[in-house]
């Protein structure tokens, strides 16, 4: 999880902004106001961030915050205020407008505790600049976000992307999906082998490939299923065919109907999939990241229908294009044949626990068929 900082100066509706912040346990709340900090409870990080006030000496009393951002041009560098208040951690601000400031933001990243950076222009080179400086520092990196669709982007610049954001919030709900974007790193999923018991030629349907703007791995597809508490791991086309080039970004992913995964355990039937939307990628081992579809191909194509257990005798189905050059994975990164697939052969899938309501996880009785 990155670090998420709700900036309250000067929000209308703050008492409402503050509860949904805790509510969402975001990680800092960001007020010019010592008193917005004191009654805060210490699951959360009281930030005291005068920047922008009439107040050019900081109070004798910094008791209320936890961190106390400065701007070393008014108020001194966090060094020197570190021998004045002892025991209180101080950060340092720096917008970043120029050269100069580009190379300011770069020492602060390397040196300093806490580094809260403002970027005038909008391109995010000067930000790679500054994460690249600040490899291997022990420090923490606060960038200010405009939006939650900024936040998304800097969570993710160089792959490393800031420790954290900082956001103004416009209404309450921005703490919720701010909370919601930091989640760059998704968990782990417990993938098991199934053994396949029959598989059928189905006739005609729609059959759903799945272009991504992401290069998949040679061991990495999408999970996709008939039904929403199995699935089986489907390959990407990174692998070489005889007739066409590969296209690594693709998942030739079963028929329309079918389940896939997406972040926060939600899944999406592939019918709904269009540009912008968000898949998970799994790898052999269950290692996830979340990709971004870039066009979604539907066309009517003969299908074959592939079913399998687990060893504790819980069915997967899976629809897919009946061709042999549509793949799945099994034990091991083996590339299975779709059409290749027999009684007896081992591949590898996902098993959920929860039915589903409009894709999200839910405990209630649902018998799919």
């Amino acid at each position: 999880m990155k670090l998420t900082w709700l900036d309250v100066r000067g929000a209308a509706a703050k008492q409402a902004l503050l509860e949904e912040a805790l509510h969402q346990r975001l990680d800092g709340i960001v007020s010019d106001t010592l008193a917005d900090l004191g009654d805060l409870p210490p699951t959360v990080k009281k930030i005291f961030f005068p920047h922008g006030t009439e107040l050019k000496e900081l109070p004798d009393d910094l008791g209320a915050a936890d961190v106390v951002i400065v701007d070393p041009r008014v108020h001194g560098t966090p060094a020197e205020l570190s021998a004045v208040y002892p025991g209180v951690e101080f950060g340092r601000f720096v917008e970043i407008v120029d050269a100069q400031t580009l190379e300011d933001a770069c020492q602060s990243a390397r040196t300093e505790e806490w580094s809260l950076l403002l970027f005038r222009d909008p391109t995010k080179i000067p930000l790679e600049i500054v994460i690249a400086a600040a490899a291997g520092a022990e420090g923490s990196l606060i960038t200010v976000a405009g939006d939650v669709a900024e936040a998304e982007i800097i969570f993710g610049v160089l792959e490393h992307g800031s420790d954290g954001v900082m956001m103004a919030p416009n209404a309450v709900g921005d703490a919720t999906a701010l909370k919601q974007a930091s989640a760059v790193v998704t968990q782990p999923l417990d993938l098991v082998e199934l053994t396949v018991v029959a598989t059928e030629h189905v006739g005609m349907g729609e059959r759903a490939c799945v272009d991504t703007c992401s290069h998949f791995r040679e061991d990495e597809g999408i999970l996709v299923g008939s039904h929403s508490k199995g699935m089986i791991l489907c390959v990407s086309e990174t692998h070489p065919l005889p007739y066409m080039p590969t296209r690594p970004f693709r998942v030739n992913a079963g028929a329309i109907h079918s389940y896939t995964l997406s972040r926060d355990g939600r899944t999406h039937y592939l019918s709904e999939l269009k540009s912008g939307s968000k898949v998970m990628a799994v790898d052999v081992k269950g290692q996830t990241r979340i990709v971004t579809v870039g066009r979604v191909k539907i066309e009517s194509r003969p299908l074959i229908s592939i079913d399998a257990k687990s060893d504790d005798g819980r069915a997967v189905n899976l629809i897919l294009q009946d061709d042999w050059h549509v793949r799945v994975l099994g034990p091991g990164g083996a590339v299975l044949n779709s059409t290749e697939l027999k009684p007896g052969d081992r591949v590898l899938g996902y098993l959920p626990a929860e039915d589903r309501h409009v894709g999200y996880p839910i405990n209630e009785f649902c018998l799919e068929k």
